[in-house]
């Protein structure tokens, strides 16, 4: 943790200002020490460079996903430079040059592969929050950079201040027990005419996935420990990439490709190595609670959050994707 990130912190308890102490440093950073609330008194601990704030009680659910997740992004650690064009892919019509000199809050970092970009694309500052065991891969990756600040923190109960000029949540918001409150809690920490992404599996082009996949990943593969789960999700992703490498991307410009299944994903992910495609199939093997957003309800959540000059894109006819401008407080 940098000192700098106290400015932007302040109690999830009681919204009050938070004190360092007890600090030991490693350089600029401090790697340990306690932060407590002035006013309520309670006291979090920073822990290997992280703040803590994840509280010690959640429903079974958040528990079981943080649990989950945190094992994954243990396990596909890596970063690699093509997750560029996917993350400019899913904040579009966000770029590079929005980013730069922005304050920018991201919920549901995992292991910092979003985080790196808006650091490289010159961010003022990153805060990048992760309930689950995953922000000390982030901190691995990102940590030492002089723009990027790792929390451990629930997204319904954010330590931070209402002024961040930009928010962003991809893939997170639909693997949460409540995901319309996951995203207005998000935007209570944006300033007004700050603006807002985010990025969730769609209702729409997944109905196969909701009546054969999800069943399954309920009721079994999400209860597998994530050793088994790795070795259980390479038998699928071999197929996946069989189909997309030889199949779909070939035929992707024919008049054949209009007769194809899940034509525009698999055309999408065919670029992708068969270690990122493991980690994708993984990914929807191992979520305990997963939700397929209908576009109406993922448009209402930015109306009622108070978002004006809305997009909504539907991604790869299997996912939604959405931008707003917060509106100023008359």
């Amino acid at each position: 943790m940098k000192p700098s990130l106290l400015q932007w912190l302040a109690c999830p308890e009681c919204s009050g200002d938070l004190v360092l102490s007890g600090a030991e440093r490693e350089g600029e950073e401090i790697v340990s020490g306690g932060l407590t609330c002035e006013p309520c008194g309670a006291q979090f601990a920073i822990r290997k460079g992280v703040p803590r704030f994840a509280p010690s009680e959640m429903v079974r659910d958040q528990r079981a996903t943080a649990r989950n997740f945190g094992a994954q992004w243990q396990m596909f650690d890596e970063l690699n430079d093509g997750y560029e064009e996917q993350f400019r892919d899913w904040i579009a019509p966000v770029t590079p040059a929005f980013v730069k000199g922005s304050l920018v809050l991201e919920a549901g970092c995992g292991k910092g592969r979003h985080t790196w970009w808006l650091t490289q694309w010159g961010a003022a500052a990153v805060i990048a929050v992760d309930l689950s065991d995953a922000v000390d891969v982030a901190y691995r990756h990102v940590g030492a950079l002089p723009n990027a600040h790792i929390i451990q923190a629930d997204i319904y109960k954010l330590p931070l201040r209402p002024v961040f000029d930009y928010a962003l949540s991809i893939g997170v918001l639909h693997h949460l027990p409540r995901p319309r409150d996951g995203f207005a809690a998000l935007v209570r920490k944006v300033r007004p005419g700050g603006a807002v992404s985010a990025w969730v599996y769609g209702q729409e082009g997944n109905e196969w996935i909701v009546r054969f996949v999800d069943p399954v990943r309920r009721r079994v593969t999400s209860k597998l420990p994530a050793p088994v789960l790795y070795w259980v999700a390479l038998g699928p992703a071999a197929l996946v990439h069989l189909a997309a490498k030889t199949v779909y991307a070939p035929l992707a410009e024919t008049a054949i490709a209009r007769f194809l299944p899940y034509r525009d994903y698999l055309v999408y992910i065919a670029r992708f190595s068969f270690r990122e495609i493991h980690s994708i199939v993984f990914d929807h093997l191992n979520a305990p609670t997963a939700f397929y957003i209908g576009r109406s309800d993922f448009e209402s959540w930015f109306h009622a959050a108070g978002l004006e000059r809305t997009t909504f894109v539907w991604h790869n006819r299997n996912s939604w994707k959405g931008f707003g401008v917060l509106a100023a407080r008359s």
